[in-house]
């Protein structure tokens, strides 16, 4: 806004007698105020707002201050958002009788207008007064779940009001129907956006934005439960990449004393084994025995401890054969060491902060399976060319605690990580340092610090074009490898051994198996990096490594599908037969004459530039479907 149109709206505001009821008088005979942007109208209740500080005896009070609030009252549902804090500033509505701005709520949302009673609301801080199941149910049904956020957003116990109401919704018992039944007419409703699945997923959020205790929403934690269980039943049975320890770990730790899940899980058991088999399992899941049906009964009271130690001692001499077609680490058992005090770890340190040293790191945590919240670091790796160190960090972080040296461990990382002279080599290292600072919040800007990072994430390319042909007949049955192990097969020979990977980790002591896993994830990042090191054009890397790699970090990619560049299927499902290219050469340039372009009626701004440069452009109407320009493509 001008100076000049500034000076003259408070001229015209100290020449008025009553000022609050002219702004009224002005807005009331205009609609431009209405629509987005700075109006002419928004500008001069801006001025006011601005004047009016400058000028405290003018607002006014008593009855001639209600009516003109009963007026602003009647224009702030059609108000665009940024008039709405300077008119309710204005004409004090904060001060207003609260009932009769509840029943200008309550109005607003008979007549159906569900948003703009919510907004209000907020504005108002009507909140505690309203039934929160009743003013969020058509807004959910709209899709509108970031109002909804706002609608609760300082008030805890409607937080929790809110979100019993939605795991109420979640029972399996439940019928959405008569949720939905009342809102059929409802403008913008969203049916598929409201769901048991989406449900689920909006309390999980937000019972971790707002720090709700989960045990809350039995019904969703429970369906999270049962949808755990059902994933490791698939990981044991049909995958079988999870060994017993840990499988019987987890569903100890999933299903706990819940008798429904106990239920499901006797069920799943039946599915999948025969009666002495589902009794064996029952034993070590500690299932109370009147849940079991008879025949299981039956088997588990025939079972000796040595029949059920010499079919663990098969299955261990099983996957003990296992190893030799796995990674194996090329240093001694007493070369890996698990440190679990300050005493241990300072002397690790010593050893760790080197000029000059080369450092695989990696980390554990226990499988979250979907749950509430980022997982939290229970063992970090730290391999050496000749030794591992495993830190125990819950340990160690609770005895600095306990010492008041909360600092102590996060010193020591930005002392690792911001040194230049010490190379760090991971695998996905992002998601590894976000769970880190979960961890210990004082290394959440950790990542900026940085210096002398190689994340072999970003090798992953290269490596999947040299290896464009790797079998899969020669894993056998195994599921094919990805990730790192992936990398590790391609680079040294054999994939790692991922079945302790959803290993519980925070579980004390820890197993051997578990050890050597640990040990092997970090330890074999020193060796791909030493094979790179010696032929780094084999993998499209420039001579210097370090130039090529360092500072790269991606986040550890979600289980993606290994396809290779030749194998990439097209979207119809058929093999693409294009020309190969060489990725260090840039594509060789065309003229615009050469160049065919169709674009959708969003991109009708593009196209018209397009034409200027001489491009072949063809515009879609408004009315067509966005689909259309694949067909006029392939035509």
């Amino acid at each position: 806004v001008s100076r000049q149109l500034k000076e003259e709206i408070r001229r015209g505001f100290a020449r008025l007698e009553d000022p609050l009821t002219g702004l009224l008088v002005m807005l009331e005979s205009s609609s431009d105020w209405k629509g987005k942007g700075h109006s002419l109208g928004y500008c001069i209740t801006m001025e006011l707002q601005l004047w009016i500080k400058e000028h405290p005896a003018v607002p006014q009070s008593g009855t001639k201050l209600k009516k003109l609030q009963a007026r602003v009252l009647g224009m702030l549902s059609q108000c665009p958002a940024n008039l709405l804090d300077p008119l309710i500033s204005i004409y004090q509505l904060h001060t207003a009788d609260r009932n009769y701005l509840l029943e200008h709520v309550s109005h607003l949302y008979l007549q159906g207008n569900y948003k703009e009673a919510a907004i209000l609301s907020i504005k108002l801080k009507l909140q505690p007064d309203q039934d929160v199941e009743k003013m969020c149910t058509p807004l959910l049904l709209q899709d509108k779940t970031n109002l909804v956020e706002d609608y609760v957003q300082e008030y805890p116990e409607l937080q929790r009001k809110l979100l019993q109401t939605l795991d109420t919704w979640c029972d399996p018992s439940f019928n959405i129907r008569d949720i939905t039944r009342p809102y059929q007419g409802l403008s913008r409703y969203k049916p598929e956006k409201f769901n048991r699945r989406v449900l689920s997923k909006l309390v999980f959020r937000l019972l971790e934005r707002f720090g709700v205790n989960p045990a809350l929403c039995p019904n969703v934690i429970n369906q999270r439960h049962l949808r755990t269980l059902n994933y490791l039943f698939y990981k044991r049975f049909v995958e079988k990449t999870m060994t017993e320890e840990n499988w019987v770990d987890h569903i100890q730790s999933t299903v706990g004393e819940n008798r429904w899940l106990q239920g499901h899980l006797v069920h799943l058991l039946l599915r999948h084994c025969d009666a002495r088999g589902a009794a064996r399992w029952a034993r070590h899941c500690r299932l109370p025995s009147e849940l079991l049906p008879r025949a299981v009964a039956e088997e588990l009271q025939k079972l000796h401890i040595q029949d059920s130690a010499e079919e663990v001692t098969k299955v261990d001499n099983y996957e003990t054969s296992k190893k030799k077609d796995y990674y194996q680490l090329p240093i001694p058992r007493e070369n890996i060491h698990l440190l679990q005090t300050w005493e241990e770890t300072l002397q690790c340190w010593e050893k760790v902060l080197q000029p000059g040293q080369v450092i695989g790191v990696d980390m554990e945590w226990k499988p979250s399976f979907g749950m509430v919240g980022k997982p939290r670091v229970a063992l970090l790796q730290l391999a050496l060319k000749d030794e591992v160190f495993l830190l125990a960090l819950p340990q160690l972080l609770e005895q600095a605690e306990a010492e008041g040296e909360k600092e102590k461990f996060p010193r020591f990382i930005q002392m690792l990580y911001s040194d230049a002279a010490i190379t760090k080599l991971g695998y996905g290292m992002s998601g590894d340092l976000s769970s880190l600072a979960a961890t210990c919040s004082a290394l959440k800007d950790m990542e900026k610090q940085m210096q002398g990072v190689v994340d072999l994430l970003s090798v992953d390319k290269q490596v999947d074009e040299r290896f464009p042909e790797h079998s899969h007949e020669e894993r056998g049955v195994r599921q094919p490898e990805k990730g790192l192990s992936l990398l590790v097969q391609h680079m040294l020979g054999k994939p790692l051994d991922k079945t302790e990977q959803l290993s519980n980790w925070e579980k004390r002591p820890l197993r051997e198996e578990q050890i050597l896993y640990a040990a092997s994830d970090a330890y074999c990042l020193l060796e791909i990096y030493e094979r790179l090191c010696k032929d780094p054009e084999s993998f499209s890397l420039g001579s210097d490594l370090t130039e090529s790699l360092v500072g790269k970090q991606s986040k550890k990619p979600r289980a993606k599908k290994q396809l290779h560049k030749q194998e990439a299927p097209s979207p119809s499902g058929q093999e693409c037969q294009g020309p190969r290219t060489d990725p260090s050469r840039p594509p060789a340039s065309i003229s615009p004459q050469e160049f065919s372009v169709v674009c959708d009626n969003m991109l009708q701004g593009l196209g018209r530039y397009l034409r200027c440069l001489g491009v072949d452009v063809r515009l879609l109407d408004n009315e067509d479907d966005h689909r259309k320009a694949a067909e006029v493509s392939s035509q």
